[in-house]
């Protein structure tokens, strides 16, 4: 199945000059979602973790069904304020200022093997940040995997652990 055929383009979202890869035809056509999880679980199964993190919001769809489907434990990596109880924050800098994400403190164990998951591969920025605060907490990063990657960015080499992607935008 051809997954890029549910992948829509949307031009000038959220600001003029930007092409917005939208997943949300890709998550209404039930064989298509199904492909994708099924292609996903293979590579995340290689890597043999005990969790999977999703960085906020779409990797939260990624990684949450995949966790159900591999039967393990779910994270959610999100931005500063979202989560209840104590938390572990990571800020990290951006092209113009910082930005800051979290975990709950009690979400990974030291010494767990955890697998990030996201819908797109742009920069990088986000994805490292993740890598970077879950080893805060003791974790073992062993590697991540998104549905798309813009290439064009070169987001790959501004991250230090093994990256998967299914499918590539040169543009």
């Amino acid at each position: 199945m051809n997954l890029k055929e549910h992948i829509r383009g949307i031009p000038d979202f959220p600001s003029p000059g930007i092409l917005f890869y939208d997943i949300s035809p890709l998550l209404a056509h039930a064989q298509a979602w199904q492909a994708t999880v099924d292609r996903l679980a293979e590579i995340v199964h290689e890597h043999e973790p005990d969790v999977l993190a999703g960085i906020e919001s779409r990797g939260f769809l990624v990684a949450a069904p995949l966790a159900l489907k591999l039967s393990k434990g779910f994270v959610m990596v999100r931005k500063k304020g979202k989560l209840p109880g104590a938390t572990l924050p990571y800020t990290y800098d951006l092209e113009y200022g910082s930005d800051t994400i979290e975990i709950q403190a009690d979400a990974v164990q030291p010494g767990q093997k955890v697998f990030l998951l996201d819908d797109l591969l742009a920069t990088g920025g986000t994805m490292n940040a993740a890598a970077q605060l879950l080893r805060s907490a003791g974790a073992e990063v062993t590697g991540a995997a998104c549905i798309i990657e813009l290439t064009f960015l070169k987001g790959r080499d501004n991250l230090d652990i093994p990256i998967s992607t299914l499918l590539a935008y040169d543009s």
